[in-house]
This record gives structure tokens, C-alpha cells and sequence, in this order.
């Protein structure tokens, strides 16, 4: 076997995000003594994903899209679980992480596969051909329709905002009339904050799956802020409900379908 070279281990974790050396911190190239103090954490999350920065006008858009999504209470299980992982003393640091770590498919990931959705329409397909195609996998279409809100109220807010970047050839458009497009179909269900986000994020040229880290880089300030307050509200193994109320017990073993038997 051949010993690897000084070349080969420095090419190991080759990168362009970021340079450090002694003395020399780079970020996308840009030494960081120069971003102190003069960007934004909007524009670093953009330099950083995009290798440069925005334009005042995308920079909005996409302030405002993470903005709308922090919080969501505890309604929302990867806040609710961050509280109850708050009060079992594993420390901030994995209480928020735990929360990050529910944000999957069904919780977290509607935004991205909103964009695959509408990124088909966008490219040339008919709005309910593509409908009829996702409802016959599943009768949830990503993006639509609120468990909570008949009318989810971040919808309006965002939307203005991209019309608004439409008008002003910020953006062109083709995602926001996409989104219009299946909302029509859909009547009288609306599109919900990830369908929006979905609309912003294709408007700004993100990639889909990025659709789900920027919703988890959002959502971690809210999951952040909750955890926080609950270790001073000095509660210990918080469970998911009440000890007040007790979980309903199944009559039949739900593995086998048999009646259980006291022991």
C-alpha cells in the first residue's frame, strides 16, 4: 500500500466555504474581519450556501421566509419534544438538537418536497396533471391545507412580499404562479407556511433539499427559545402529557390483534 502523500491528506477535507490558517480565517474568501460588523446573518447564511451575497431585494425575501418560520408552539413536536428533553437534564445543547433531529419527512420536510412539486409545474407540466400524480401517492400534497389554521396567517405576508419581488424584477415569478396555480385547484384549501417558504426558496434559486435546512435553521431559534424557558420553569421528566391524565390502554395486544390478559 502506498503511503499517502502530504498532498493526499490536505485534499482529504478540501473545501471552499471556508479557509483557516494561522492567523487567516476566510469565509467563501472573504477574511472574516471584513463580515464582523458590517453583514448581516442573512447574508452570511447566503454567502455561505451561495459563495456570495444578495441583493437587497433577495435578502428581504429570504429574511422574511426564515422569519416565518421559527415557532409554532408546542403544537409542533420538535418543540415540544425539545421541552421534554429540557427537563431531563441533558443540557441545552441536546435539547435543541433533539428537537432538530424530529424534523423529518412528515415534520420539517413538506417545504422541500413542495418545491419538487411546483419545480414540476414550473418546468412545463400541467398544474393538475401534476396534482392528480402527487394525491394518488398520498392524500396530503405537501404544501397545503393546515392542520391548525384554516388559513395559515403567515400566507398573505409572504406572498405580498414575493409579488412585490415579482414587480420589481427581483424575482420572475414562475414559482409564486406555480403555487397560484395548484391553490386554484385546490379551492377552497391554501397553501401553508411551507408551500410559501417552498415559493421563496424557488424564487431565490435554492436547491429543494436546502428548503429543509434552511426550515431547520429557523425553526432552531424557536426550539432554542423553548428549551431555554423551560429549564427555569424547574419542572423534571416532563412527559408529553399531564400524570393528571392517563393514556387510554388498548384492549387488544395492537402487534398480534389478541386480547391482553393480566399478568
Amino acid at each position: 500500500m502506498n503511503d499517502p502523500s502530504l498532498r493526499d491528506v490536505a485534499d482529504w477535507w478540501a473545501t471552499a466555504v471556508s479557509r483557516v490558517e494561522p492567523n487567516r480565517i476566510e469565509l467563501r474568501g472573504r477574511p472574516v474581519q471584513d463580515l464582523i460588523g458590517t453583514v448581516g446573518f442573512t447574508d452570511m447564511i447566503w454567502l455561505m450556501l451561495r459563495g456570495g451575497l444578495p441583493t437587497p431585494g433577495r435578502r428581504r425575501l429570504l429574511e422574511a421566509a426564515l422569519v416565518s418560520s421559527v415557532d409554532h408552539g408546542p403544537h409542533a413536536p420538535s418543540i415540544a419534544v425539545a421541552r421534554m428533553a429540557a427537563t431531563c437534564g441533558i443540557g441545552l445543547n441536546n435539547a435543541v438538537a433533539t428537537g432538530v433531529n424530529l424534523l423529518g419527512d412528515v415534520h420539517g420536510g413538506a417545504g422541500e418536497q413542495c418545491m419538487r412539486l411546483l419545480a414540476e409545474i414550473t418546468a412545463g407540466a400541467d398544474a393538475a396533471d401534476v396534482v392528480a400524480q402527487w394525491r394518488a401517492e398520498s392524500r396530503y400534497l405537501p404544501g397545503f391545507g393546515h392542520r391548525f389554521h384554516t388559513v395559515d396567517p403567515r400566507r398573505d405576508p409572504l406572498l405580498t412580499l414575493v409579488e412585490q419581488a415579482v414587480a420589481d424584477g427581483v424575482v420572475d415569478g414562475a414559482h409564486l404562479r406555480a403555487a397560484r396555480a395548484v391553490e386554484r385547484i385546490l379551492a377552497p384549501v391554501p397553501i401553508n407556511i411551507d408551500g410559501c417558504t417552498a415559493v421563496v426558496y424557488g424564487e431565490l434559486g435554492f436547491a429543494p433539499p436546502l428548503a429543509r435546512g434552511l426550515f431547520v435553521l429557523s425553526r432552531s431559534v424557536g426550539i432554542l427559545a423553548h428549551a431555554w424557558e423551560e429549564t427555569g420553569q424547574g419542572r423534571r421528566n416532563k412527559g408529553p402529557i399531564p400524570p393528571s391524565i392517563l393514556p387510554t390502554h388498548l384492549g387488544d395486544d395492537p402487534c398480534t390483534g389478541e386480547a391482553s390478559t393480566p399478568a
